[in-house]
């Protein structure tokens, strides 16, 4: 089975027309899309846009084979002309299984915004999922029969999406995930494939054709990823994206609970606020424990208010204690947590903040702290995959 992406694009298309905004000013090249069509073989056509014919051209295709045309969502604006000879379109409804003359079945999905996906399986029994812009899948099945070869969705705008698939095993390995209905509140070039690899999708330009089945080439997934970054520079939003695929994530909050401490109650609860509902809390700073036993992805946020415990476990912040085996005692904890870096057979996520750019701390203590922390960034970024340094809410990569 054939896949032809007529256009990979937001309904409103990449750029939109008289918008001023970054991504839209640098859309340009391969990075302009149009709205989101797909041709199946040349016999079906799902979603009519503007301009359909002519990007079919450009693609080397033709909708002379065309038998059946579907719209996957409500079409807002002007009505889009009918091309000469298509059939007229229409939506399947929820649940309902439609038989091509072609030998393709589709089914249509029930999603959880305005509109239908639609599940197509070619006449050699391969598989795709097509969902609509912001859609993600409803009412799933505990666990699906097998994959699907490829699923196409709003990857950038409802990364859960792809998570409900892989919790009822409808996106495996070997799953090729293309994000589709990229518009531009998705990052531009190089960072929207970034921040797409990092949960196992990609994107493609305008006009790429698939072989339904035939893609091996999975994005490269990090096992250990330590995001690095100032205060308030998005660093522990961007650690968050990267695990959002998933359908079920440790998140382990190392600062704990501040009693009377309003304005520490609200960081928390606007960190608990962004995380996804199926995703779940440990308040602890024993990380060592976590990252040697088994289980799903964990994130780490952080490691600074993680070292902070360690040094006050061993009184680092007075000097006498410090040289009189505190010193001694903190390497050894340091210690442990980055032998079980490099040890742990999960996914880790760890957030920490860059203290040495800024001011020399006044203090003695200060500065101790500062070091030890420096050290200990450094240490474990020797054993992650993927570092980032994340810098007015842009990620920069150090390393993979």
């Amino acid at each position: 089975m054939e896949l032809t992406l007529l256009g990979t694009g937001a309904p409103d298309g990449l750029p939109v027309p008289a918008c001023p905004c970054a991504v839209c000013a640098t859309a340009r090249g391969t990075g302009a899309r149009a709205a989101t069509s797909l041709l199946v073989d040349g016999a079906l056509l799902l979603d009519l846009t503007p301009g359909v014919v002519f990007a079919a051209a450009r693609a080397g295709r033709s909708l002379t084979g065309v038998r059946q045309v579907l719209l996957t969502h409500p079409h807002d604006g002007p009505a889009v002309e009918l091309p000469p000879g298509l059939p007229r379109a229409g939506r399947v409804p929820d649940g309902q299984v439609l038989t091509l003359i072609s030998g393709h079945r589709l089914r249509a999905v029930a999603v959880d915004a305005p509109g239908t996906g639609y599940e197509v399986t070619g006449p050699g029994g391969e598989r795709l999922l097509y969902l609509p812009p912001g859609g993600a899948p409803a009412g799933l099945p505990e666990r699906a029969d097998e994959p699907y070869d490829l699923v196409l969705a709003d990857v950038a705008g409802r990364p859960e999406a792809v998570a409900r698939l892989r919790a009822a095993g409808a996106v495996g390995a070997a799953t090729d995930v293309v994000a589709v209905h990229v518009g531009h509140d998705a990052p531009p070039g190089a960072e929207l494939e970034r921040r797409l690899a990092a949960g196992g999708a990609r994107t493609v330009p305008d006009g790429t054709t698939l072989v339904v089945g035939a893609y091996e080439g999975g994005p490269d997934v990090p096992r250990r990823t330590l995001v690095t970054g100032g205060a308030r520079s998005g660093k522990s939003v961007e650690a968050e994206r990267r695990l959002e695929t998933c359908p079920d994530v440790v998140y382990v909050a190392t600062g704990g609970r501040r009693d009377g401490d309003a304005e520490w109650a609200a960081r928390i609860g606007t960190h608990r606020e962004r995380r996804p509902a199926s995703w779940r809390t440990e308040e602890t700073c024993e990380l060592a424990d976590l990252l040697t036993a088994d289980g799903p992805p964990l994130l780490v946020d952080c490691l600074s208010l993680w070292l902070t415990d360690a040094m006050d476990r061993v009184d680092a912040w007075d000097d006498a204690r410090w040289e009189d085996g505190g010193r001694q005692a903190l390497r050894e904890r340091v210690g442990e947590l980055v032998a079980a870096v490099r040890g742990t057979r999960r996914t880790v996520v760890a957030v920490t903040n860059e203290v040495g750019s800024g001011v020399v701390p006044a203090t003695a203590a200060g500065r101790r702290f500062r070091d030890e922390l420096g050290r200990l960034n450094a240490a474990v970024a020797a054993e992650c995959e993927t570092v980032l340094l994340v810098v007015a809410g842009i990620a920069v990569p150090l390393r993979g």
